[in-house]
């Protein structure tokens, strides 16, 4: 048996709590990544890897050690991470002869591997090495996607899909302007990936809506894809499965037009108009004439009482 599976009933409170964050939920939280260095990781995949977490935290963890494992192999240690710190992605880098500065970026479904891509790194600019200022913390970027290939290839693609989910951050109900200060851009020609990030600057125009510059922030790498392991197409709907109680309900007796109107349609039993209570005015109200006439003759006046 797997040590992480031995928890059977927490025995305090505090247990009880992380057990319970880590419980289905019909809203999943903000998915986590785990930036992991390989046995032979050199200095400009360990720089990577750094940059990479400065850009995801808080929403990342940081694994300093090295650790000896290949993850087209043998995949057992990285779902024993996964596990461990709650991550659903990871990023592993390694280098060696064969495969220089390599990175494979990844995501898992119920503590297993999904897909996974290999990258090689030809070109990398650091944060450190552009001066200029940089996002705060935490910040939501906006994601651009750029070239044909991400709409035709299905590896690219799945790739375009993996750095969504690396990316993308928590789901906000709301946004504000000032806070669209980080893009990152990616780019497939030539069968070649190039990641540039870029901080938005908002500047005087004349009117209510500014003028906007980019300023490359970093960091800036060149990738070119390498290996790929990619889920079956039956697994891969199996994780995007949504549960049934965030499905929307079908209304009954709601249809709509071209233009997008709204009609409804409501069933009620058929109604006695004659009884139907009418707003009580004196040009409406009968004379002792007419209610005579109604009952079917004249009736003898009342002789007043001596």
């Amino acid at each position: 048996m797997d040590a992480l599976d031995r928890v059977v009933k927490p025995k305090t409170k505090r247990a009880k709590r992380f057990l319970e964050k880590r419980e289905p939920k019909l809203n999943e939280n903000t998915k986590n990544a785990m930036l992991i260095k390989g046995g032979n990781a050199n200095l400009t995949v360990t720089e990577v890897l750094k940059d990479i977490y400065a850009v995801k935290k808080p929403f990342a963890v940081l694994y300093k050690r090295k650790n000896i494992t290949r993850p087209f192999e043998d995949q057992t240690s990285l779902e024993f991470f996964s596990k461990k710190s709650d991550c659903s992605l990871f990023l592993f880098g390694s280098h060696n002869k064969k495969r220089p500065n390599n990175l494979i970026i990844g995501r898992m479904f119920d503590y297993h591997v999904l897909d996974m891509i290999e990258l090689g790194v030809e070109k990398f600019v650091s944060l450190k090495d552009i001066k200029n200022s940089k996002c705060p913390e935490g910040t939501k970027p906006m994601l651009i996607f750029a070239g044909d290939m991400f709409d035709v290839n299905e590896e690219y693609r799945r790739l375009k899909s993996l750095l969504i989910d690396f990316f993308r951050g928590p789901t906000v109900p709301s946004i504000r302007l000032a806070g669209l200060e980080y893009v990152l851009h990616f780019t497939a020609v030539d069968g070649k990936i190039y990641m540039r990030s870029y901080k938005v600057l908002l500047k005087k125009s004349g009117c209510k809506i500014p003028r906007i510059e980019l300023e490359e922030m970093g960091p800036s790498l060149d990738l070119v894809m390498r290996r790929t392991h990619l889920a079956s197409d039956d697994l891969y709907k199996l994780s995007l499965k949504q549960p049934k109680a965030l499905k929307p309900k079908k209304k009954k007796n709601i249809s709509h037009d071209v233009f997008g109107t709204t009609y409804g349609r409501i069933h009620m039993q058929k109604q006695d108009l004659s009884k139907l209570q009418t707003r009580k005015v004196k040009g409406l109200k009968k004379r002792p004439a007419e209610k005579s006439a109604e009952d079917g003759g004249a009736t003898p006046k009342k002789s007043k009482s001596a």
